[in-house]
């Protein structure tokens, strides 16, 4: 399979698993990221997800050659779904950010297109100083229609988006951190985000879904209606058991065993 998802520990590793061809994107891997992300969805033991490339590189962005080859299955894949508001090549991307545990991306070699956009749709983002990042979707003469416009704007702001979006620069991953693209650099990113997922599996799962949630559909909200849901949330939260377990484990300074979210 293209997509590998396998769950220990409380922690998912999602892989993009072709790396004879630098992990280019095709249509059944696009598929493969939603189904797995589904799947995580349902799977209550899930703490936290870690997206990561096999071989050398993270992802090289669509596979062109093997997409036009397919035009029919590639318009099927462009036509939003209606409940979603989101096509095929979106929701591979956006999915992610649907999912009520913290998702991570670990960024090495290359980080292309599509890449870059799958990347963006991690709640955080690792990557190796000397990985190659580029919106390269502008070389083509396109834009990046993967989710992309909307999280490049919301992580860099508008300016410093439409640069990155226009001139299909290539930057490392250190200059990705620079320009707020990444919030962490390191040697070996899908070690250091094995490690941030470990840390997360350790707060209560309900505090992260609600955390996440917020953040997600309260970003460009007015004060008022942001306050509102802090306080809808939080009552929810004081009156679930993980609180108590939460509460418990902090006044003994023991670690605590939370219950599945939503439990």
């Amino acid at each position: 399979m293209a997509v590998t998802c396998n769950v220990a520990d409380g922690i998912a590793d999602v892989r993009l698993a072709r790396p004879d061809k630098l992990n280019a994107l095709t249509l059944p891997m696009l598929e493969g990221l939603i189904d797995a992300a589904h799947a995580l969805r349902s799977d209550t033991s899930v703490r936290a997800v870690v997206i990561s490339g096999e071989g050398e590189s993270f992802c090289a962005g669509l596979d062109f050659a093997e997409a036009f080859g397919q035009a029919g299955a590639v318009a099927k894949a462009v036509v939003p779904r209606p409940w979603r508001g989101t096509n095929t090549f979106q929701e591979a991307c956006w999915v992610w950010r649907r999912l009520p545990v913290p998702v991570i991306a670990a960024v090495h070699g290359h980080c292309y297109g599509g890449g870059v956009q799958i990347a963006l749709g991690a709640d955080f983002r690792i990557t190796a100083p000397d990985a190659k990042w580029s919106v390269l979707e502008g070389k083509w003469g396109l834009i990046p229609d993967m989710s992309g416009i909307r999280s490049l704007a919301q992580l860099v702001g508008i300016e410093q988006a439409k640069r990155l979006t226009m001139t299909a620069q290539v930057f490392s991953g250190e200059r990705a951190h620079e320009i707020g693209l990444v919030g962490a650099v390191g040697a070996d990113p899908y070690a250091e985000a094995q490690i941030l997922a470990g840390e997360l599996a350790t707060r209560s799962p309900d505090a992260l879904a609600a955390a996440k949630r917020l953040f997600e559909t309260r970003w460009n909200a007015g004060p008022r209606r942001t306050f509102a849901r802090e306080r809808i949330e939080q009552v929810r939260l004081m009156a679930g058991r993980n609180f108590k377990i939460a509460r418990t484990a902090a006044f003994a300074r023991e670690t605590p065993a939370y219950l599945p979210r939503g439990r």
